[in-house]
């Protein structure tokens, strides 16, 4: 097979490689979902945020948007398993993925991450289907 100059040879997708871009992708959908529910109730309160520059901003230093840094995090850390030159391994594979069973647990007792993602499942159907979308993506049989 031959590549012109314009295209990137195809990496190989190992399982564990598609597990984790599949895992990412619902990842971000569960992001994005919790930043516009998190921006409708910042803005019912403070006002219309005017620029996605100053949501960005919002986003990283407001005590608002804190709570969603570890999800943020995680996405980080997808990528950069993703981009590292060596063979995934199962155990990689496995710790990310517990965390994210970890982290995906609503509480409306508890503190920090899960009461506020609690909140956010009360309030927003996207949030509620980003949620059972990761669900589905994480409830295979440990690898």
């Amino acid at each position: 097979m031959s590549t012109s100059s314009k295209q990137l040879p195809v990496r190989e997708t190992s399982p564990l490689r598609r597990t984790l871009i599949d895992v990412r992708h619902g990842l971000l959908g569960l992001h994005k979902a919790l930043l516009v529910a998190e921006q409708l109730t910042f803005e019912r309160i403070y006002g219309r945020i005017d620029s996605t520059g100053q949501l960005l901003q919002l986003v990283m230093n407001d005590p608002w948007f804190t709570w969603i840094h570890p999800l943020s995090n995680l996405v980080v850390r997808i990528d950069e398993l993703l981009d590292d030159e060596r063979a995934l391994t199962v155990d990689d594979v496995v710790v990310l993925l517990a965390e994210m069973r970890g982290l995906i647990r609503p509480s409306e007792l508890g503190d920090g991450f899960e009461r506020s993602y609690y909140e956010a499942l009360q309030r927003a159907p996207e949030v509620v289907m980003a949620h059972c979308e990761m669900k589905k993506l994480l409830s295979f049989p440990a690898l």
